[in-house]
Parts: C-alpha cells; sequence; structure tokens
C-alpha cells in the first residue's frame, strides 16, 4: 500500500508543496472524478470538463498554499475553483456566440431595430454588473441555481452548506439584485 493513500488531504497539500508527485496523484484519486462531474455538468462537454479537471489540479500543484483547513475542506476549495472556471468557459462560449450571432445578423431585418438592440445590450449590462456586486456566497448560490441550472438541493452539496442556507442566499441575493436594478430603472423578473 501507498503510504500517500493514509494520509489526510491536507497532509498530502503540505506534500504537494514540497512537490512529491504521488501526493498529488494521491488527492487527484480521491477528488478528480467530482471535479470532473461538476465540471461536465456545467459546460455539458467532456474535453473541456477534462480541461477543467486538470486546470484545477495544476493550480493546487503550483499554488497550494491557496488550501487553508480552518476554511474548509480541500474538496470544497476544488469544486468552488472547478466551479468559476467552468462558468468562465460558459460565458466565454456565450458571448463568442452572440459575437457571431451578432455579426451574422442585421438588427433592422425582422422588425428589431437598432435602437432596441442596443438597450437590450445596455440593459444585459446592468443586470451583470449588478450580479458581480453581490457578496460572493449569494452570487455564488444564484449564478449556480439560475445560469448553470442546478437545484437547490445539488447547489448545497457542490458548495457545501445545508439547503436551507442555501435557498436563504438565493432569496437575500434576488433582493438585493431587485433593489438595485429597480434603482437603475431596469426592470427586474
Amino acid at each position: 500500500m501507498d503510504d500517500t493513500q493514509s494520509l489526510s488531504d491536507s497532509a498530502l497539500v503540505v506534500a504537494v508543496a514540497r512537490w512529491h508527485q504521488p501526493a498529488l496523484a494521491e488527492l487527484y484519486r480521491r477528488h478528480g472524478a467530482a471535479v470532473r462531474n461538476l465540471a461536465l455538468r456545467v459546460i455539458a462537454s467532456g474535453a473541456l470538463a477534462e480541461e477543467v479537471t486538470q486546470d484545477v489540479f495544476v493550480e493546487l500543484w503550483y499554488k497550494p498554499e491557496q488550501f487553508d483547513a480552518g476554511r474548509g475542506s480541500l474538496r470544497t476549495l476544488l469544486l468552488t475553483k472547478t466551479h468559476g472556471k467552468a462558468v468562465d468557459i460558459v460565458r466565454s462560449e456565450n458571448a463568442r456566440r452572440a459575437r457571431e450571432d451578432a455579426s451574422g445578423r442585421d438588427p433592422s431585418l425582422g422588425g428589431y431595430d437598432i435602437a432596441h438592440y442596443a438597450w437590450d445590450l445596455a440593459r444585459a449590462e446592468q443586470v451583470k454588473a449588478a450580479v458581480e456586486c453581490l457578496p460572493r456566497n449569494e452570487r455564488l448560490a444564484i449564478e449556480m441555481a439560475y445560469f448553470d441550472g442546478l437545484t437547490y438541493r445539488q447547489v448545497a452539496e457542490v458548495l457545501s452548506e445545508p439547503e436551507g442556507t442555501v435557498k436563504s442566499r438565493i432569496r437575500s441575493g434576488l433582493r438585493r439584485l431587485r433593489t438595485v436594478l429597480a434603482g437603475q430603472g431596469v426592470e427586474a423578473p
């Protein structure tokens, strides 16, 4: 039996900080499937999920000091990083597609005028800015629930939080969004 299998995640991260490759391999064995599965749920692309998984573990290799056992489990850190990287890829892909769609169509056709198009873009930017101003825990829960399509229970599992806490954060975040957007004259759902 490899001696790394008996070590805690914290001890393995210390070994990773000392460039001990078997420690990283053991952490990947323990958490790699969870990281890949979350990335796959968010991105829905096996190749991109593998890329995110690799990025998360490479980052752990080069920046093991980011893990602080006093702030939570290693799995929580890895899944939070996975979610962030996966959402970035989804946003990037959506933005790329939107740019391609916008450059390939004439907004003046089909009764959709350029003024309406510009208004929609401005409103989208206001909503994006309002979401980014939310406290991190509320923003993350809202992004996972509304943009990634996860259920409250799934969000709670990913964040290692009670489901009631996740629901409260989402409700609180949505109230803040409505207030901010109403102050900007943007209709909130």
